[in-house]
C-alpha cells in the first residue's frame, strides 16, 4: 500500500514538473505593454523571439533602432487571415516610410513561430537574427538600450493600411527594463 502511494505521488509530482518545464519552454523572458499592444520577447542565442499583440483585427508591427523616426530601422510587420500568418521583414528607407527587405536588396530572414487573430486580437510569434549581416536589418544588442517601435493598423489585413497606434519606447532586451 505505501509503494503504491508512494509512486502515484511520484508519478503526479513528476507530470507536474514537466508540464512547467513546457509551459517555461514555451514563454518569453520578458514583456510589455503599451495602451493596446503588448511586447513580449527572449533572447535564443543569435536569435530574438517576439510575441506581439494587439488589441486589433489588422496588423502589428515592430522596428528596432531607427535612426530618426522611422529611417533605418528594421520592421517587421504581421497579420493573421483565417488560418495563415503573414509577415513582412522591412527596412525604414525614409523618415515616414519603410518597404520590404527585398524590394532594397536584402532577404526575408524572419521565421514564423505562430499567429492567431481571436475576440478582436491579433498576435504573431516570430523570430529574426539579432544580427543578420544585412543593411536592411537593424543590428540588435541585447544588452544595451534598444529603441523599439510599436504600432497597429485597423480594418482590413493589408499591409498599406496606415498605422491607428504607434509609440516608441527605450528597451534593454537582456534585463527587460523599460525607459
Amino acid at each position: 500500500m505505501k509503494g503504491s502511494k508512494f509512486g502515484g505521488v511520484l508519478v503526479a509530482v513528476l507530470y507536474v514538473f514537466m508540464s512547467c518545464g513546457l509551459v517555461f519552454a514555451e514563454g518569453y523572458d520578458h514583456e510589455t505593454k503599451v495602451d493596446n499592444i503588448s511586447f513580449a520577447w527572449k533572447i535564443d542565442g543569435e536569435s530574438l523571439q517576439v510575441k506581439l499583440s494587439a488589441k486589433t483585427e489588422s496588423w502589428v508591427g515592430i522596428g528596432f533602432n531607427p535612426s530618426s523616426k522611422m529611417k533605418g530601422a528594421g520592421f517587421v510587420l504581421g497579420y493573421v487571415k483565417g488560418d495563415k500568418v503573414k509577415v513582412s521583414d522591412e527596412y525604414g528607407d525614409g523618415e515616414n516610410s519603410h518597404k520590404p527587405d527585398t524590394k532594397l536588396g536584402g532577404t526575408d530572414n524572419v521565421t514564423i513561430i505562430g499567429g492567431s487573430e481571436k475576440d478582436g486580437m491579433t498576435t504573431i510569434e516570430f523570430s529574426i537574427p539579432l544580427q543578420s549581416g544585412e543593411e536592411t536589418d537593424a543590428i540588435i544588442q541585447p544588452d544595451g538600450e534598444t529603441t523599439v517601435l510599436l504600432a497597429y493598423g485597423e480594418g482590413r489585413d493589408s499591409f498599406k493600411m496606415k498605422h491607428k497606434f504607434r509609440t516608441a519606447i527605450k528597451v534593454n532586451l537582456k534585463t527587460g527594463e523599460v525607459k
